[in-house]
């Protein structure tokens, strides 16, 4: 039985059972020979002005691991990841379950650290200020921006490098993490002189 159109050539016994069409709207399971054309709106638009139905609902082009896409077009090509989740370029890449416990134990490190400013800093509070030529409020000035150094280190460092390779990010914390080392607790302690 011929259906006498021209794409016999292209179908495969059993194409038309609508079973098989995964979200596939009732009017496509009709074929188009039966099927009315229906009248677009006049809305003053040239049709080429208007995106396309399928175009606009069609799924992103993405590729699975081993492929990579090359030529015209290959930078709007995304990456298909192991549960099926699809990142599209310029799209935010979730962070893997070892960089995040990384970035949690620097920044427990950063806390320590600002609680070591405030623990070293207020041991020198007792130091007699003559020997350093410092009034109450520059100590003060100064006391509170030790405290905080660590903690704005951390926090400018996390967003100037969200669009950074994860080693940017871990050596900018290291250098921080060896920079901001709270030196008076360090030297003074909590019970020494």
């Amino acid at each position: 039985m011929a259906r006498g159109t021209d794409d016999d050539a292209l179908a495969w016994g059993g194409d038309d059972d609508p079973t098989l069409d995964v979200g596939a709207n009732p009017a496509a399971t009709v074929p188009p020979a039966d099927r009315e054309p229906e009248p677009e709106p006049d809305t003053g638009v040239e049709s080429e002005a208007r995106p396309d139905a399928s175009t606009a609902d069609a799924e992103p082009k993405a590729l699975p691991d081993g492929f990579t896409a090359v030529g015209k077009g290959s930078d709007e090509v995304g990456h298909v990841h192991a549960d099926g989740s699809i990142t599209m370029p310029g799209g935010r890449t979730p962070m893997g379950n070892a960089t995040l416990i990384t970035l949690g134990i620097l920044g427990g490190v950063y806390l320590i650290y600002a609680i070591g400013w405030v623990i070293g800093g207020l041991r020198l509070q007792d130091v007699p200020r003559n020997a350093y030529l410092l009034t109450d409020l520059m100590y003060q000035g100064a006391f509170w921006l030790a405290v905080l150094a660590p903690l704005l280190w951390f926090g400018t460092v996390f967003l100037l490098t969200m669009r950074s390779k994860p080693w940017a990010r871990f050596a900018w914390l290291i250098a921080g993490a060896a920079l901001l080392l709270p030196w008076p607790f360090v030297m003074i302690g909590t019970v020494g002189q």
